[in-house]
C-alpha cells in the first residue's frame, strides 16, 4: 500500500491528525488539495426563528453548530483532511465572523463524529462574487431589467449567492493573489458571442456585450505558501452550460470562462488578460493546480464542444490522474467512466488540476462512501450534505 494511502486508512479509521502540516517524504513536501461543492447558499436552509435584522438564513444556522448538513460537511472535510481546500457554493458574507470563521468555530473545530478529530485552517481567502451582483441591463431579454437572476452580472437571486472560499492550513500571499471578477467578456479575443437563433444577431445589444463581465462568480490566482514553495492556486465556478435557451449564452459562457483559465496558464495567450486591480496578463509562475466545480465534462453534451478539453490537453496541465469511486462507479455501472463521477447527477464537474511542472501526483480519490459503508449517511442526499462528492489530490511537491 502506498504510503500516502496508509496515511488516509489511518486518518479514516482512527480520526486522529497523524501528520504535520507538511507531510515530508525524504526532503519533498506532500500536501492534499481539495474542492468541494458544498451547497451552502441561503435558500438551501429552512427559517427557524425570527431572525435578527442584518442576519440571514445562513448566518443564523453558522452560528448555532446544530445544522446537521453543515455537521456533514465539516464531518467530510475532517475525514479526508485537506490541506488546501475550495468550497464553491459558499455564500460571499464579507463580515468573516457571520460567515466563514463562524463555519470554522462551530462546525470544523469541532469533532463531528467520535472517530475524528477537528481540522483548523488559519487562513482564509474571500472575495465578492458577480452571482447575484446587480447590473442595470434585462440580460435574459424577458423584458424586465430587474437586476437579480438572469439579469444579474451572474446568475443570483442576491448578492453573494453560490459563492466560494478558499481554506488553507498554509499561509496565503494576499498581496499577490489576483481576482478577475470584473474581466469583459468581449475583451476576449475571439469571444462566443451568443445569437438569436432565428435571426443569427447577437442576443446581447452592443452596450450590455461591452459592459458583462465574463466570470459568472470569479476567477481567483491566489498564491499559497509550503515553506518556501509556491502553489498558484486558480479557483473558479464556471456558469453551468444549462438553463438557457437555443441562443445557449450558458453554454458559450461556461466554454470562454475555461478558456480564460486555459489562456491564463501561458504567456503567449494570456495578453489580453487584465484583474481587478489593473495588472494584465497571467500567471507568474509553474506550479499551480486548477480547483473548482467547472460544470463541464468531456462526456457531456451540454458542454460546448472543446471547453473541457482545452484544459485537460493544455501542455501545462496533468490530467493523467483522475480521481474516482467505486460508489459513483456503481451509478450506472454499464459506464466505464462512471467511476469518474463527482456529483449525483452523474459528471464528472469537479476538477482538480495539477501543473506537470512541480508536483508527482501521489494519491486521490472522489470522497463516495457506498451505500453498505456506514458513510454513506454523509452522501446519501443532497439535504444530507450536497449534490457534489468532495475530490482530493496528494501532490509531492518537487523542484
Amino acid at each position: 500500500m502506498k504510503f500516502s494511502k496508509c496515511i488516509f486508512v489511518f486518518l479514516f479509521i482512527f480520526g486522529a491528525v497523524g501528520c504535520n502540516d507538511v507531510k515530508k517524504r525524504g526532503d519533498l513536501s506532500v500536501v492534499r488539495i481539495a474542492t468541494f461543492n458544498v451547497s451552502m447558499e441561503e435558500e438551501n436552509y429552512p427559517i427557524e426563528q425570527e431572525l435578527e435584522k442584518g442576519s440571514s438564513v445562513l448566518q443564523y444556522h453558522l452560528s448555532t453548530g446544530r445544522n446537521q448538513q453543515m455537521r456533514n460537511i465539516a464531518e467530510i472535510l475532517q475525514r479526508t483532511r485537506p490541506d488546501i481546500v475550495l468550497l464553491n457554493e459558499f455564500d460571499f458574507i464579507e463580515d468573516r465572523s457571520k460567515g466563514v470563521d463562524a463555519f470554522q468555530q462551530n462546525y470544523l473545530s469541532i469533532a463531528q463524529h467520535e472517530s475524528v478529530s477537528p481540522i483548523n485552517y488559519p487562513h482564509i481567502f474571500l472575495a465578492p462574487t458577480n452571482t447575484g451582483a446587480p447590473s442595470p441591463y434585462d440580460f435574459d431579454q424577458d423584458g424586465v431589467a430587474s437586476g437579480v437572476g438572469g439579469d444579474a452580472w451572474g446568475f443570483g437571486k442576491y448578492p453573494g449567492q453560490y459563492g466560494m472560499v478558499l481554506l488553507s492550513r498554509f499561509p496565503i500571499n494576499k498581496e499577490e493573489a489576483r481576482t478577475l471578477q470584473l474581466f469583459k467578456w468581449s475583451d476576449m479575443p475571439g469571444a462566443l458571442q451568443p445569437k438569436h437563433p432565428e435571426t443569427n444577431q447577437p442576443w446581447f445589444s452592443q452596450e450590455q456585450w461591452q459592459a458583462l463581465r465574463l466570470s459568472s462568480k470569479s476567477h481567483w490566482d491566489v498564491p499559497v505558501m509550503v515553506g518556501e514553495k509556491r502553489i498558484h492556486v486558480l479557483a473558479q465556478h464556471p456558469t453551468p452550460p444549462v438553463f438557457d435557451g437555443p441562443e445557449n449564452r450558458n453554454g458559450l459562457r461556461n466554454h470562454d470562462e475555461l478558456r480564460l483559465t486555459a489562456d491564463y496558464l501561458s504567456e503567449e495567450t494570456s495578453t489580453y488578460i487584465y484583474d481587478d486591480k489593473g495588472n494584465r496578463g497571467g500567471l507568474s509562475g509553474d506550479r499551480f493546480v486548477i480547483l473548482g466545480d467547472l460544470n463541464a465534462s468531456i462526456y457531456s453534451d451540454a458542454t460546448y464542444p472543446g471547453a473541457m478539453e482545452r484544459l485537460l490537453n493544455h501542455p501545462k496541465v496533468n490530467s493523467d490522474f483522475i480521481p474516482t469511486s467505486r460508489a459513483g462507479a456503481a451509478v450506472v455501472p454499464e459506464l466505464p467512466y462512471a467511476k469518474e463521477f463527482t456529483a449525483a447527477w452523474k459528471s464528472r464537474a469537479d476538477y482538480v488540476l495539477p501543473s506537470k511542472s512541480g508536483f508527482n501526483v501521489i494519491d486521490g480519490a472522489v470522497f463516495w462512501p457506498e451505500k453498505n459503508s456506514p458513510l454513506y449517511r454523509l452522501v446519501e442526499s443532497r439535504e444530507a450534505s450536497s449534490d457534489h462528492r468532495l475530490v482530493w489530490l496528494e501532490l509531492e511537491m518537487v523542484d
